[in-house]
């Protein structure tokens, strides 16, 4: 039947049915490759973002109201180096937070002065700066460059270059400091984008008449993401009781808590682009079988078995299974890659947090999406292959 298919030699109902039947599945496959990869894309971006601006991990003096590091730590405490030689730890880097009010062309607005020195890691905020240059903080000075967002000038009507003054507030006490923006960046969550102001840390340690060896935590980042839970375990073997670690999935639950609901819509969407191949499947076959009863019928009459009967049919069906997932397979894959590469579909970022659709390609889950789809096309074809005991020899040879 297989030989006959390639040759074209089958029946012109059937033929159009089996059509069908192989590109319902190449869709189905079309559509569960690029949702996986979608959905992972997406969970890549926002999460990236988020530890863009927290870190994976961040270590602090353990104090109930030190949200805003209100409690300083001192720098380069012993366990920081055996924390760093971890191989799962890509850098750990000082950090200290001051609340401030920008007062500029006759509006205010509320940021998060995130102090920073030599230790940063600049990647993340490198990939989204829109314009100017990071500020360097090895100087014997404090640098009074800083980078702010765009979303934040925009606001306020500045540009690059311009000198602003931010107010701070110490044992309630106005305090300005006077800065220049030297950097734009944007990354389109404004959750973020609308508050953090990046400065020299020891602007953050005058405000906070802190020593020059006392920072408000560290922050841990990682390789892999997915080394976080197994990280946290070990820090606690080399964190005094002291201290304590957040991790940035507690940090930020809502926002980490709404994209593991995306993997519900993923598993949705899989059942159903199943079932539908399947049902399209289980249609195909009992044209199959029905177009060719009198041939089941000789086969029974000349001692075939049941079984060997419906075993043809099933090979004969998992050949255009795999055929229908082989062309899901290049058009998924090739419409991922082009988006990937190219990015043709655009995406309101004030709404979705990228300005393009996302796609990234997890080699295991693509594997697992093709071998869960063959295997239950072929159990769902199980049902509709025993109508072949159910045909009686006797009438099909007689009616022939």
């Amino acid at each position: 039947m297989i030989n006959g298919r390639r040759k074209g030699d089958t029946g012109q109902r059937s033929n159009a049915i089996i059509r069908i039947a192989v590109a319902g599945i190449a869709i189905g496959m079309t559509v569960m490759i690029l949702s996986t990869a979608i959905v992972s894309g997406f969970q890549a971006e926002i999460q990236n973002k988020v530890i863009g601006f927290g870190s994976h991990l961040q270590i602090s003096l353990y104090n109930a109201q030190n949200t805003l590091g209100v409690k300083p730590m001192p720098s380069d405490p012993p366990f920081i180096e055996a924390v760093a030689k971890e191989p799962m730890v890509k850098n750990v880097q000082a950090y200290g937070m001051k609340s401030g009010i920008i007062t500029a062309n006759g509006e205010i607005e509320g940021v998060m002065a995130k102090g920073i020195d030599e230790s940063f890691d600049w990647s993340f905020f490198e990939q989204n700066l829109k314009s100017g240059e990071r500020f360097h903080v090895n100087g014997p000075k404090s640098n009074d460059s800083i980078v702010l967002s765009q979303s934040v000038l925009d606001r306020l009507k500045l540009s690059l270059g311009d000198r602003i003054t931010v107010s701070f507030f110490q044992d309630e006490r106005e305090r300005k400091r006077r800065f220049t923006i030297g950097g734009v960046y944007e990354t389109g969550m404004e959750q973020f984008d609308g508050s953090i102001l990046l400065c020299d840390l020891r602007h953050v340690q005058k405000l906070n008449n802190w020593d020059s060896n006392q920072v408000a935590g560290y922050e841990v980042i990682l390789h892999r993401f997915e080394d976080l839970a197994h990280l946290d375990f070990i820090i606690q073997n080399y964190v005094p009781y002291q201290y304590t670690t957040l991790k940035i999935t507690d940090q930020f639950m809502d926002i980490f808590g709404w994209l593991e609901l995306q993997d519900m819509n993923v598993v949705i969407i899989l059942t159903l682009m199943i079932l539908v191949s399947g049902i399209n499947m289980i249609s195909a076959l009992l044209v199959l079988i029905l177009e060719r009863t009198n041939m089941v019928g000789l086969l029974k009459a000349m001692g075939a078995y049941n079984r060997s009967i419906s075993r043809i049919f099933l090979y004969n069906a998992a050949y255009l299974i795999i055929s229908g997932i082989v062309i899901g397979n290049i058009l998924g894959i090739g419409l991922g890659l082009m988006q990937q590469h190219f990015q043709l579909i655009k995406l309101d970022q004030s709404n979705y947090y990228v300005d393009h659709v996302p796609v990234l390609f997890d080699w295991s889950t693509l594997l697992a999406v093709n071998v869960s789809s063959m295997i239950a096309c072929l159990l769902m074809l199980l049902i509709p292959s025993m109508i072949v005991s159910r045909i009686d020899p006797v009438k099909t040879i007689k009616f022939n």
